[in-house]
């Protein structure tokens, strides 16, 4: 299963392979167009409660994991949505955040791969 990550304001790319938009929000200034988002799966991301408590505060990140996780249990089509995709090729989860390291992407990615 390969699974990249990439921020959504970034250029497309032919390796990308299937792009799946990760976030609850559609992100400021991209167009549908530009963004040439195959899937938008906004049931994967975090919960505006999670999201605001988290606040891109790298201190959180462990804690931040484990109550997505516990999100994402409730979640399962989602999930299976993301999994079979990636059964059938390379998927790039897309993600708004500045920070690259610690966001509902890189965690989801890693519940994924798990």
């Amino acid at each position: 299963m390969k699974i990249a990550l990439k921020r959504v304001y970034a250029a497309p790319g032919k390796g990308d392979g299937c792009r799946v938009l990760v976030d609850r929000l559609w992100p400021r200034g991209v167009s549908k167009k530009s963004a040439k988002v195959d899937y938008w799966i906004k049931e994967v991301a975090p919960s505006a409660t999670l999201r605001q408590w988290f606040a891109h505060d790298p201190a959180k990140w462990a804690e931040f994991k484990k109550r997505y996780f516990r999100e994402l249990k409730g979640n399962a089509d989602g999930v299976k949505q993301i999994r079979s995709l990636a059964k059938q090729g390379k998927v790039t989860l897309l993600f708004g955040a500045h920070d690259e390291k610690h966001n509902n992407a890189v965690a989801l990615r890693t519940y994924l791969t798990r």
